[in-house]
């Protein structure tokens, strides 16, 4: 049996495993379900100890930390093997994709090897372990994926148009993934936040001076939204709801228009 009696998983993957937003979701599902839980880091990573020991707190079953790579893409099958478990086989019931990079716009478009690295990792390395997820839950006639999008990605804009570009690329994949695999028993779920309030943004506004975007939520507020929406098999959600309409209503203003806009 993949979920528990009262429909909570019992094995939790998070891909990008010291992600606030994706142990934010990892919290909110451990306070209904005694999970096993996964992370995923990128090999050396300094907070994994933080991650697992915030996850122990939270009242996971178990805690296992295991080397991610995600520009590695030859070592993802052995990473999504591990993740179920190896010699041991277990189901992977909820798997989170909340693994990549944002980068200096303006550098990103000038600087051809930081822009081939973020390519690779915010939509190569999701199309990846998003195929060995896919394959998985396949054969496991159940399991959910919650994919961290970004309203970024809705309609690529002028000053970030690299980081962008490789969200609308992950958010049209795995939207489709959920469609293929729907018949299957398996669920996809594509969350598209705006802005979120992390200590990583906060320091970041610190750093730059940058104030607070409009539609600005906290990490908890996502972390809510992915598991009950998640849990009623929605494929689309936009963090906060209302961030739909604004996005709904740039989507169709003309590029003449659209590029004067201070966005």
């Amino acid at each position: 049996m993949v979920f528990d009696a009262t429909g909570n998983p019992q094995t939790i993957l998070l891909l990008g495993g010291t992600s606030e937003i994706g142990l934010a979701i990892c919290e909110r599902y451990l306070r209904d379900a005694n999970a096993r839980v996964v992370l995923a880091c990128m090999p050396g990573d300094p907070l994994s100890d933080t991650a697992k020991a915030q996850m122990e707190q939270a009242g996971a079953k178990s805690v296992e930390v295991i080397d991610f790579d995600a520009l590695d893409t030859a070592s993802h099958p052995d990473v999504i093997d591990a993740a179920g478990g190896g010699d041991d086989p277990k189901d992977i019931d909820v798997a989170i994709v909340a693994f990549g990079l944002l980068g200096d716009a303006e550098e990103l478009w000038q600087n051809q090897r930081k822009a081939v690295q973020i390519a690779e990792i915010n939509y190569t390395a999701a199309v990846s372990v998003g195929v060995l997820l896919g394959e998985r839950m396949r054969s496991q006639g159940s399991g959910r994926i919650i994919a961290m999008s970004s309203a970024a990605g809705e309609r690529v804009r002028r000053s970030n148009f690299v980081y962008g570009s490789t969200k609308a690329g992950l958010d049209g994949f795995y939207l489709g993934l959920g469609e293929a695999l729907r018949e299957f028993g398996v669920r996809v779920l594509v969350i598209r936040p705006g802005q979120v309030r992390t200590k990583t943004t906060v320091d970041h506004w610190k750093a730059t001076g940058t104030k607070e975007a409009p539609f600005t939520v906290d990490k908890e507020y996502v972390a809510e939204l992915a598991v009950t929406a998640s849990a009623k098999g929605k494929d689309l959600v936009w963090a906060p709801g209302t961030f739909r309409y604004v996005m709904m209503a740039l989507r169709h203003i003309p590029r003449p228009i659209f590029r004067k806009l201070p966005i």
